[in-house]
């Protein structure tokens, strides 16, 4: 099946011409700066050492089409933003299938490549993942409001869309009213993405590029922003009339 997403830009691979009406400024961001405090302060059990550290690397070229729009974001300030720490070990912590985003408007897990939710931990405000070396995965978000929000991703330090140095600044993916997107991997072109695979650390894409750092991988960084767009309106039924909302109580 064809899969078809929505970007605020095209940024620019190898190639690859920008798309936003509004160009957005890069900014060499450090990983003390990236990263939140709660990133910086992980229990003794959850601390990773260097055997069991893991990055992402190019996995296989996948068919992943975008297309670009014109939308603006109501603030430059994020609406929510997280991080999940992930290592090739056993994390402590609570076991959950996904995180809630923005006010619990945004579901965001992490699948392999047979769609099945890899299981995460949440210790207070942190999150782990446990991953596997060779395993592939994709980021998973699915919004059930009726708002339009845009997704900023990274993974070890680099945009998931342009390769470079992650920003919050940078252009995202749309993510729609009442619906689902799944990153695949690090964007080579409008049409294919090279699926991310877990690997060792100095195998990476982020060792091996002149944009990332090997101290940077073994991270997956969302930011979310809301943005301007027209307003949702649900679907008629047949007969041309809207349906009527379900009544929890309907004797009374």
């Amino acid at each position: 099946m064809m899969k078809l997403h929505y970007l605020l830009s095209l940024l620019l691979l190898a190639g690859l011409a920008a798309c936003s009406s509004q160009p957005i400024q890069q900014k060499q961001t450090s990983r003390a700066e990236y990263a939140p405090q709660a990133i910086q302060a992980e229990s003794k059990d959850n601390r990773v050492s260097g055997s069991q550290q893991l990055g992402t690397k190019w996995g296989d070229d996948v068919s992943s089409y975008v297309q670009a729009v014109d939308l603006k974001r109501l603030s430059q300030q994020p609406v929510d933003e997280t991080q999940i720490r992930y290592a090739d070990k056993q994390f402590s912590g609570r076991g959950i299938n996904s995180i809630s985003l923005a006010s619990g408007k945004i579901s965001f897990s992490i699948l392999d490549d047979q769609g099945r939710n890899l299981a995460l931990y949440r210790e207070g405000q942190r999150y782990f993942l446990s991953g596997q070396n060779g395993q592939s995965y994709q980021l998973r978000y699915h919004n059930s409001s009726a708002q339009t929000f845009e997704v900023v991703a990274s993974v070890d330090g680099l945009d998931v869309l342009n390769g470079r140095q992650a920003s919050r600044k940078n252009a995202g993916y749309v993510l729609h009213p009442y619906s689902s997107i799944s990153i695949e991997g690090f964007r080579k072109s409008n049409h294919s993405v090279a699926s991310f695979t877990f690997s060792q650390p100095e195998q990476s894409y982020a060792a091996n590029s002149s944009h990332g750092s090997i101290q940077n991988t073994g991270v997956i960084g969302t930011v979310i922003y809301e943005l301007k767009a027209p307003r949702y309106v649900p679907k008629r039924d047949q007969n041309g009339d809207y349906a009527p909302a379900p009544n929890a109580f309907p004797a009374d």
